[in-house]
Parts: C-alpha cells; structure tokens; sequence
C-alpha cells in the first residue's frame, strides 16, 4: 500500500518548528521504502496552518510527521484528516525510512519549547 508523509525539513533534518518551516519532504512510502520525493516549498504559509493543510491534502499526504508543534497545529491538521505523528527528530530520510517499516512512533509534544519571539499560548 502506498502511503504519503511529509516532513518538515531544514538542512536534512526534522525541524522542530512546524509553523517555521521553509519546505517540507513529502515522501512516497510503499513495502517498508521510500519509492519517491518532492520537496515542496511552504515559505509563504509559515504560521498558517490551515493553508498547509490545505496543500498537504492537495498532494495526496496521508501523514505528517513532525518534531515541536503547538495544539492549533495539530487540530488544523487533523480536522484536514490528516495523521499527526510528534516528536520525530534526525535526518528526514531516517525518520521516513523508520515510518515506513513501522518502526516511529510519536512522542507527546506540548509545544514547540524553545524561543523564536513569539508566544504560541501552548496552554490555553
């Protein structure tokens, strides 16, 4: 069964801000492998979740795996009816490769925990 995740990417690997994140790796996942990618830029919908929701239905994502994410985030995607998986950390290719044979699992994630000027209130 094909499967489509995609993972925000910075330098190769995860980053842990979702709503920050420049371009995302959407990955084709097929029989514990990735059969193809496309790197999609996101630059102009930093902080807008929805409308990256909006794109990641558009390219046939099923999942996002994802490191630091705020509860806004997580809701917009998952009312798309998209899988939210958290917590993933490493090289984007790693951590698709790990999804593929079923092998990631998400960890809980309150928020993304470090400071880049502006308040998520996580805790609302």
């Amino acid at each position: 069964m094909k499967v489509k995740v995609a993972i925000p990417n910075e330098g190769g690997f995860v980053n842990q801000h979702f709503g920050r994140s420049k371009e995302f790796v959407i990955f084709e996942l097929s029989g514990g492998e990735i059969k193809g990618q496309e790197v999609v830029s996101t630059a102009a919908l930093q902080h807008n979740h929805e409308g990256l929701a909006e794109l990641f239905k558009r390219k046939g994502v099923d999942t996002i795996i994802l490191g630091g994410v705020g509860p806004r985030a997580i809701q917009a995607l998952q009312l798309h009816g998209l899988k939210v998986i958290t917590g993933a950390s490493g090289s984007v290719g790693e951590v698709a490769r790990a999804y593929a044979r079923g092998e990631l699992v998400t960890r809980e994630v309150s928020c993304c925990e470090h400071g880049h000027g502006h308040d998520h209130r996580c805790h609302e």
